[in-house]
């Protein structure tokens, strides 16, 4: 086994510390008992966690963040399966169109895509409405979940399939017990970073929501426009706290190897 030299570890400890400082900031900044941003803290508070739960419409945002978040991830996630096993296991005409339709998203300005979405919405009666939210945000997500499937389809051992349709087993069952297992970590991985997109999203979502349907993105980014306080970092805090507890959730109930890079389980 070789081992990394003076200088990849000196990058190594640069890059980690480029990506950890903006949040070691946040959580700062969040803690300050003073009314403005604050970094390093003059002393310690929990001023404004609880001025989170003074605000309730930031916990009505974040709770229909949350309902978007997993809607928007799991219909995306029933269109791009189908989708990515078509594209990499099947040749046929319009093979390459249909792969472009399902990542064109990922090519289109965003502001061009919201204008796009509120025109349609307004004009299907779907305009601020969740069930619209969750349209629009499968539409965006899709091609992640898209990529990472098909990089899972693509290793897929097919003999595998084959010995069970031989033992007389259904099209229905080989996918559901052959198939969907060994293609599984690309389709949790997909589902997960899909969520957090839709979560995160607000150029697009600004576009079509509605004082009922407003994210939590959105409701941050109007409060920001109006005052600026640590309410914002509280917040912000509160999500990192959300995110570093999700990932531990994955890796004791799945493990990070199987979701990032495919290892097979411990």
């Amino acid at each position: 086994m070789t081992r990394n030299g003076p200088f990849a570890l000196l990058f190594s400890t640069l890059f980690v510390i480029f990506m950890v400082a903006p949040l070691v900031v946040v959580v700062g900044v969040s803690l300050t008992p003073e009314g403005f941003l604050e970094f390093p803290p003059s002393g310690l508070s929990l001023r404004w966690f609880q001025a989170i739960l003074d605000n309730p419409d930031f916990i009505d945002a974040a709770w229909i963040s949350l309902y978007l978040g997993f809607a928007s991830a799991t219909l995306a996630t029933v269109l791009a399966v189908p989708a990515a096993l078509a594209i990499g296991r099947r040749r046929f005409g319009g093979r390459d169109f249909l792969l472009a339709l399902f990542m064109s998203p990922l090519t289109v300005p965003t502001i061009v895509l919201g204008i796009a979405f509120l025109r349609f919405l307004t004009a299907v009666g779907l305009s601020g409405t969740f069930l619209g939210l969750t349209l629009c945000h499968a539409v965006i997500i899709t091609p992640f979940i898209l990529r990472l499937v098909l990089a899972s389809v693509t290793g897929l051992d097919r003999t595998i399939e084959r010995a069970a349709e031989s033992l007389g087993a259904s099209s229905l069952t080989v996918f559901r017990r052959v198939t969907l297992p060994m293609i599984m970590p690309g389709v949790v991985g997909g589902w997960v970073l899909a969520f957090i997109t839709s979560f995160d999203e607000l150029t697009v979502t600004v576009f079509i929501v509605n004082p009922s349907t407003t994210t939590l993105p959105v409701r941050l980014f109007a409060h920001i426009t109006q005052t600026t306080d640590p309410l914002v970092a509280s917040i912000s805090t509160v999500v990192i706290l959300f995110t570093v507890a999700l990932m531990f959730l994955i890796e004791r109930l799945y493990g990070l190897d199987r979701l990032l890079v495919g290892e097979s389980g411990r």
